[in-house]
């Protein structure tokens, strides 16, 4: 009998989340080592902006918690996103950091499909899961999983995308609509309605993220520190001062046009 060791971290919200499992596993398939329920030990703390000040602390404790040195690991996950563009990269940069120095394998996820986890271990019934997060810019981040009970693992149907809420694809199949997407636009979201059931809190958490990852990491798919990356779906994420120049040279014109446009004809130049 053997042990892994998992440390789990995201930032990709405002809050800064840690998790490490420790689970007992004989050298058999992926699909016994996944079905052994480990030890978990989590820090999920809402920090806002500063969870790089946090992360290292909160990895510190849970070892100290759980008895264990970094020594001990033998991954390392993070949340890859999508999500907030700061947060994705503290996260990033600290498991490769971790990694580089412990020479480990790090395993990157998806935080859409964190959600996706989080909702069916709440309910085992949630094997078709349309993730959706709040995006900001009026947009949403969204993927559609379906649960194969078969190979005890997520199957993708479609993979992470940014859309307006109303452009969303339905599930052809009764579906759980899981992250803060149907909250923060509610009748604009036609998943809402269509839903079989709402899981308003399977939001980005590290413990989901690292069963999750557990799974990945006894079926071989993990990743060299080196080539560990965030995952981006919007591209443009700020204007440069050149575009925000011109947008406001092109809100004052409108402005002074609408001005002009009010003005008794014969005040008109």
């Amino acid at each position: 009998m053997t042990q892994t060791v998992l440390l789990a971290l995201d930032t990709s919200t405002e809050f800064c989340s840690v998790a490490l499992l420790s689970a007992a596993a004989v050298d058999v398939d992926a699909a016994d080592h996944a079905r052994a329920e480990p030890r978990a030990w989590v820090r999920h703390e809402q920090t806002g902006a500063v969870s790089s000040m946090r992360l290292l602390p909160a990895i510190r404790e849970l070892f100290s918690e759980a008895g264990l040195a970094l020594a001990d690991c033998n991954a390392i996950a993070f949340g890859s996103g999508p999500g907030s563009f700061t947060g994705l990269r503290t996260a990033t940069g600290v498991a490769q950091g971790l990694a580089f120095g412990l020479d480990l394998p790090v395993v990157p996820v998806s935080t859409l499909l964190v959600c996706a986890e989080s909702a069916r271990r709440r309910d085992p019934a949630a094997t078709r899961v349309l993730a959706a997060l709040d995006a900001r810019m009026d947009e949403i981040y969204w993927a559609d999983y379906a649960w194969d009970e078969a190979q005890g693992e997520w199957r993708t149907v479609q993979s992470a995308s940014l859309d307006t809420p109303e452009r969303l694809v339905l599930p052809d199949e009764p579906f759980t609509l899981a992250g803060n997407a149907a909250a923060a636009f509610s009748a604009r979201l036609p998943a809402l309605a269509a839903a079989r059931s709402v899981d308003y809190e399977a939001l980005p958490h590290a413990l989901p993220l690292a069963y999750a990852a557990l799974r990945a990491f006894h079926a071989g798919r993990t990743v060299p520190a080196d080539q560990a990356a965030p995952e981006y779906i919007r591209n443009k994420v700020a204007q440069t001062t050149a575009e925000r120049i011109a947008e406001k040279a092109a809100k004052a014109g409108q402005a002074a046009a609408l001005a002009h446009d009010a003005l008794p004809r014969e005040g008109r130049q």
